[in-house]
């Protein structure tokens, strides 16, 4: 089987450089016609110019692909909706958003400014949260979308002086898991990916032996398959070097606490009942951890439901 997009529109904010360059000329060369999105900003946002992605256009084009090139800021809706329109106006739909874009402002929480976890917090969380939306309900008359947010390790485990980077990025794994459910009965599917590349935000972070294996170009395999056709939805996809993987949320059985223990103390004498990882799994929604607890007081209790 090979996977092409051949007819389909396809959006990649932050696609002048790094790993949003790369998904923009891969898709292209698999039959995409691609909105290359760039502020053209430094690595903290500041700044703008449009020669990163007029550049990634000319090398699209160069190898027989049809893309334009786009300035939005992702954080202001306006601008948003003037890109998505733009695509529209040029090719009639959009079948595929990548949301890429983002800036790195890191600083220990202690010392980091509000207005700089703000900053990084519209770029990422909201501005994925623009895209999205300036998309969807062209997605939904058409009955048909991809769409990948990015996520980070650092939101999914942690990463020392990057609070701010990482409620960005576990906010929009959140944001996913609610899509995937209004978009299903419209063939709209919502994925995650996790990279790990060498791009500008990852420069001195890591030994250059490890930055050579960190190619972007590792990383843009797992999201050309979250944008496929047959690709799965709700799935955090990481990928990095060359390794692939997928990252989960679950939770533990648990216990119920009968009356007269539902205490901190009782919570506490049975903290490896409570964090006992047999019978732990992935819930495919909210309302499943509301069920869980009520059937297990509902058992505890004799209640039946006759």
């Amino acid at each position: 089987m090979t996977i092409r997009y051949d007819g389909q529109v396809a959006i990649v904010t932050g696609s002048g450089q790094g790993l949003g360059r790369c998904h923009a000329i891969e898709l292209a060369a698999r039959g995409a016609k691609v909105v290359v999105n760039d502020l053209g900003g430094a690595t903290d946002g500041t700044g703008g110019s449009s020669e990163a992605a007029l550049a990634v256009v000319a090398e699209i084009e160069a190898a027989g692909g049809e893309a334009i090139a786009n300035g939005a800021n992702v954080a202001k809706f306006d601008e948003v909706e003037a890109m998505v329109q733009q695509a529209m106006d040029k090719w009639g739909r959009v079948d595929i958003l990548i949301n890429n874009a983002g800036i790195l402002r890191d600083k220990s929480f202690a010392k980091g400014s509000l207005d700089d976890f703000k900053m990084v917090v519209d770029v990422h969380l909201m501005g994925t949260i623009n895209c999205t939306k300036a998309c969807w309900d062209i997605m939904r008359q058409q009955e048909y979308g991809r769409i990948v947010v990015t996520t980070s390790s650092s939101g999914l485990y942690g990463n020392f002086g990057q609070t701010n980077y990482g409620a960005a990025k576990l906010g929009v794994v959140g944001a996913m898991n609610t899509l995937v459910q209004e978009g299903a009965k419209y063939n709209i599917k919502v994925n995650a990916l996790a990279p790990t590349a060498a791009t500008r935000m990852t420069e001195g972070l890591m030994p250059q032996e490890a930055l050579d294996l960190l190619v972007p170009e590792k990383v843009t395999p797992a999201v050309l398959y979250l944008v496929s056709e047959e690709a799965p939805t709700r799935t955090i996809l990481c990928a990095g070097a060359g390794g692939y993987s997928v990252a989960r949320m679950i939770e533990t059985e648990g216990v119920y606490l009968p009356e007269g223990q539902q205490t901190p103390e009782a919570i506490a004498a049975n903290w490896d009942a409570i964090t006992d990882p047999a019978g732990e799994r992935a819930l495919q929604a909210g309302g499943e951890q509301g069920f869980k607890f009520v059937a297990k007081a509902a058992e505890a209790l004799g209640i039946t439901g006759e």
